[in-house]
């Protein structure tokens, strides 16, 4: 099943590199799951390459600059958020799970399928007002997004987009971030 590309002005040919690379697997890791497999992507660095560079460039088109980190969410947004950050020429801070990172930090809490898990931002990993833009692999029901979205605010840094590479639309992550803009490179149902 192919994926849906909503952004025009983007290079064709480089959405369609990394498209092609992302795998789906039916059942996994439960039936009536099909998960989008990233493995591929990471493999092939022409892939990897494109989809940093379309990130960058829908960032760079769209804050012109005004960003001044990207955070990584645990544990596959850490594999884009340096590349990302790279790109950009800005650092890059990481959001863990609960029991990760040493020091004083602060906390999110976010439900699962079953109970709840805890995010964590180490206390003096941003300033207040810095702009920070969320990276993760992929955005389902948005709980995790959300998390860190409310991590940040807790540090009072602006929140100015959350990205993924893969968007699963039917789970509607993005309406759970409510004002917060959110951008994917790949859209399926």
């Amino acid at each position: 099943e192919a994926a849906s590309y909503t952004h025009a002005a983007m290079s064709e040919p480089e959405l369609k590199l990394v498209a092609r690379r992302i795998r789906s697997f039916p059942d996994f890791p439960i039936p009536g799951v099909l998960f989008r497999d990233i493995s591929p992507l990471l493999k092939d660095p022409d892939s990897f390459r494109a989809s940093i560079r379309l990130l960058a460039s829908h960032l760079k088109s769209t804050h012109s600059g005004k960003i001044d980190y990207i955070a990584g969410l645990d544990s596959r947004g850490f594999l884009f958020g340096p590349s990302l950050a790279q790109e950009l020429g800005v650092g890059c801070v990481l959001i863990r799970k609960q029991g990760k990172l040493p020091g004083p930090t602060v906390s999110a809490s976010y439900s699962l399928e079953y109970g709840k898990a805890e995010l964590e931002i180490q206390k003096d990993a941003l300033e207040p007002g810095q702009r920070v833009v969320i990276v993760d692999d992929l955005l389902a029901t948005g709980g995790t997004m959300f998390a860190a979205c409310d991590l940040l605010h807790q540090l009072r840094a602006e929140v100015v987009e959350c990205v993924s590479l893969v968007e699963l639309t039917s789970l509607k992550g993005r309406e759970r971030l409510g004002p917060i803009p959110f951008f994917s490179l790949l859209q399926y149902d």
